[in-house]
Formats: C-alpha cells, structure tokens, sequence
C-alpha cells in the first residue's frame, strides 16, 4: 500500500483587491459593508475591499498544491499555529468530516486546503467528496450595496442585457427600497429583487410597512435579515403577513455572533422562514443544505465578496446541494477587479459554470497575486 502524503509546506500570500469603481455604493454614500468589528473599530466601520485576505497554497511531501483562500479579517497568530500543528501531518489521516481545527474565522481556510488536497490525490472534482453534482450550472445573481434611486433603473437594464434575472441590495432603513423596487419593475420587468438589510431594519413595524408597499411591485423575490437574529419571532409574523418571502442567513464564519448549523434547525422550527442563504465551509455547508432539502425549502450560497478560489468553492458547494436552487452570491469579476485565477470562473448570466478539473478545478494567478500582495510567510 501506498503512503498518503505528507503536508510539507504551506506559503501564504496576503492580498487587498480593490472593488472596481462604482461597483459597491454610490461613490456620495458612504455606507462600509463589513459587519464584523474590526481591529476594536465598531461593525459597518470598515468597507470590504480595504481589508486584506488570505491566499493559501500548501505543498504535499509528492509535490501536489492545495490552494485555500480566507475570509477578510483573518488572524495571523491562529493562522500560524494551525499551520505549524498540520506541518507533517499525513493527508489520510485528517477526517475530512472533522478537520481537526476549532471553530474560528480561520476554519474554513484550513478545511478548504485539506479537501482540495484530497480531491486532486483521487483526480476527483470537489463536488464528489460531497456525492457528486446534481447541477453542472449554478443559478447567480446581479449584486451591489447602496444606491441613489437615479441609477436603478440603467443599471436594472444593464444586468438584464448580460441576461441577470435577479438583483440582490444591501440596503438599510436610509434606502428608498420602494423607488428601488419600481425602477427594476420599469426597465427591468423579468428581473427579481433581493433585499439584504443585515439585520438593520430594527423594528418589525418598519419592515412590514416596507413589505406591504413592496408586495404592490410584485418583483422582490425575498427579504433576507430584515431584523436583528433574535427576533426570529418576528420572522415569523412577518412571514404569516403574506406580503413576501422571509429569507435568513445562516453564516458560520461569523463565529462573533454565534451562528451555528442548528440556526437552519431554529427557524424552521419556529415556521420562520421561507428560504435560506448559506456561508459555511465543506462539511457543514452540506449538514445545512441537507437540512433545507429535508424541510423542502430552498436556498443559496452566499458570500463575503470574495475572490476567485472561495467562489470556485461555493459553486463546488452549490452544485452538489439539491436545495441550492436561489440565485448565489458569486460575482466573478462583476466586483472586484481581480479574483487571482488564470482563468475567470465561466459566469453566463443568470449561471456559472462548475470548474471541470481535479479538485478546486481553478489554476491561481500568480502575476496578479504579486501584483495585489501585501506580504508573504513560509512556513515549513
């Protein structure tokens, strides 16, 4: 018998992609997307794309290369000395159902390494170590944060002419969501709207009154975090009004606010939700969609606007997950200005096409990764 590999080495690349201009906000609103405190700063202090991520490229002892990319907002102590405890470990010998790493923002990074690892080993696609694909293409959406209700509508007939057929806002108790809505229903009339309010619509009157007056357009496909999480009675109620569907993200990287598996669990217990937005690693992204597929209740990858290998992995994820049928948040470039791969992930709106090689399926970009660098580790 053949012996497994070795881990051996692991070189990391840490980057900051700038968003493309006028990609995220209307350049007059000054509305930072990162929800997560940072550096003692409040959550909504920080936007996105100023903060760096975390390119992974870890060296097996036969010479093979997983690649791992890590959510913004990594830490490098816990980086470091996850690495160093993997340092010689045999691949065989990792549970991919368990890859032995606490949960923490670093997780998903670690765990993302060890399956491509496997993957490529086995000259096998992701998406097989999870059943195989069920869906070659994988539905996505249009995306983008804060806007002044005179773009809406060239930028509606823009997406729909790349052939978008929804179009998901961030957005807060400031946005005219109704102007919003009306103008995608005028130059627009086949696209659907998601609004994402992050849990800052506050009070459940003001999101009632807002879906009552939306339901009068007909296009929101749903409302994803109207309220803070712990009003998931009040989902519920908003739910029993008919005016739409309520949708809740379920995001384990956000292990500051606690967000577990048994999240999907609660809300359908509590007949809270309609749909589900998804942000997990491998395995227990899977454990979600099983849960959604088993209450019969769709859902949809989501994201931190991230780059090239964490979106190859969500469309991995989604293809392989029978529930995973809402549009997901993978933009390729649509964002930022650079993902790091050879080759953009084959986005033909509303669908991206699953990766065909082994593993991950992407190559990284290594001009661009020394183009964006900040600094680099070894660590051997």
């Amino acid at each position: 018998m053949i012996a497994s590999p070795r881990i051996r080495r692991f070189r990391l690349t840490e980057v900051v992609v700038p968003a493309r201009p006028n990609a995220v906000n209307h350049a007059d609103l000054v509305r930072p997307l990162h929800k997560l405190p940072v550096a003692g700063k409040d959550g909504w202090s920080v936007q996105f794309d100023e903060m760096a991520k975390l390119i992974l490229e870890m060296e097996l002892s036969n010479g093979l290369i997983a690649l791992s990319e890590f959510y913004r907002g990594h830490s490098w102590a816990t980086v470091e000395a996850v690495a160093r405890r993997f340092l010689g470990m045999q691949l065989s010998d990792i549970p991919l159902q368990a890859v032995p790493v606490a949960r923490c923002r670093e997780h998903d990074g670690f765990e993302l390494a060890i399956w491509d690892a496997f993957a490529k080993s086995h000259e096998m696609r992701l998406c097989d170590l999870l059943g195989g694909a069920v869906r070659e293409a994988i539905k996505v959406g249009a995306w983008t944060g804060h806007r002044k209700v005179e773009e809406i509508g060239p930028m509606a007939a823009d997406f729909a002419r790349r052939g978008y057929d929804c179009w998901k806002f961030k957005c807060d108790l400031e946005d005219d969501v109704l102007a919003w809505c009306e103008a995608v229903a005028t130059a627009a009339p086949d696209m659907s709207v998601i609004l994402d309010p992050n849990e800052r619509w506050e009070q459940s009157y003001e999101a009632a009154r807002r879906l009552r007056a939306l339901s009068e357009v007909g296009n929101l496909l749903c409302l994803e975090d109207p309220l803070p999480r712990w009003m998931l009675l009040e989902y519920g109620n908003l739910r029993r009004l008919g005016f739409g569907a309520i949708a809740l993200h379920v995001s384990l990287p956000y292990v500051e606010h606690g967000q577990r598996v048994n999240d999907a669990i609660r809300a359908l217990q509590a007949h809270a939700v309609d749909a589900f937005n998804f942000n997990g690693g491998m395995a227990e992204f899977s454990q979600m969609c099983g849960i959604a597929h088993a209450a019969n209740t769709p859902c949809w990858h989501g994201s931190e606007v991230d780059l090239g290998i964490l979106e190859a992995m969500y469309l991995h994820q989604a293809a392989a997950a029978p529930a995973c049928t809402w549009p997901s948040d993978i933009f390729g470039r649509l964002v930022r200005e650079h993902d790091l791969l050879v080759a953009p992930i084959e986005i033909k709106p509303p669908f991206a096409t699953l990766p065909s090689g082994p593993g991950l399926g992407v190559e990284l970009d290594q001009d661009a990764l020394a183009h964006y660098k900040i600094q680099i580790k070894v660590i051997e």
